[in-house]
């Protein structure tokens, strides 16, 4: 069986200067299409795995002191534990203020929520570039080529088809070369984009668990407080002996 007169290498090497660029460029963008592939699925497999393990541990945990020390090997649960923690401590001169503490809690939490899910998206936005981007520029070769083409039919003043399909053929290259780099992109960056909301879905339902344990500490210092006790965030006396002192 005889090979084809014409394979894709042989085109790109026959091909202009700036059809060549074009593909060379296309050639990167889909090495670095799978290369932020590999990377971030990598990534956000990891990521699931310390958000599975942190919302076991924090199941567990009884107080928000507890759970700070089971969560200190895990990232972003550590960080919306102590977030709460520290907010808590800060508040601590306020009396009678949970409402309140609660809802600066939250928005903290809500803040935190969302950087972790700015940084889980990314160099994503890599991959809609080059999805959006590269159909575009694999045109703009295939356009430069066919006018290259017919400036050089025009000047050797030959219209036969064999002249003229070699160079119609290195150009329409480019624009496969386009879809090759686009349409894996855009796949790939639909996949990362619904692996990074499972992620953050995720981090919401920690920062529930954080405030479920913020809302369980308040309501032992209430009951704490109502019984008699002087309570100031985990330190309690009887009032009576304060009374005396």
């Amino acid at each position: 069986m005889n090979s084809l007169p014409f394979s894709p290498w042989e085109m790109f090497l026959n091909a202009g200067p700036v059809v060549r660029c074009v593909m060379i460029l296309l050639g990167v963008a889909s090495l670095l299409t799978w290369t932020i592939f590999i990377a971030k699925s990598a990534e956000l497999l990891r990521v699931r795995m310390k958000l599975t393990k942190a919302e076991q541990t924090l199941e567990q945990a009884n107080t928000l002191d507890l759970g700070e020390e089971v969560t200190r090997q895990n990232g972003i649960a550590h960080t919306l534990v102590m977030a709460a923690e520290t907010e808590r401590k800060r508040s601590a001169d306020i009396p009678d203020d949970s409402e309140g503490l609660k809802e600066r809690i939250v928005l903290h939490l809500e803040r935190l929520e969302a950087a972790e899910g700015r940084r889980l998206m990314r160099g994503t936005g890599v991959l809609a570039t080059i999805g959006a981007t590269s159909p575009f520029i694999g045109l703009f070769g295939t356009v430069w080529g066919i006018m290259t083409s017919f400036t050089g039919i025009a000047a050797s003043k030959a219209t036969s088809l064999a002249v003229v399909a070699p160079g119609i053929a290195e150009a329409l290259l480019a624009t496969a070369l386009g879809l090759v780099a686009a349409i894996p992109a855009v796949v790939i960056y639909n996949h990362l984009a619904r692996q990074t909301a499972s992620c953050r879905a995720q981090v919401a339902d920690l920062t529930a668990l954080v405030m479920r344990l913020v809302s369980r500490d308040l309501g032992r210092m209430q009951a704490l407080t109502a019984s008699g006790q002087v309570v100031r965030f985990g330190v309690s006396r009887d009032s009576r002996s304060v009374a005396g002192e």
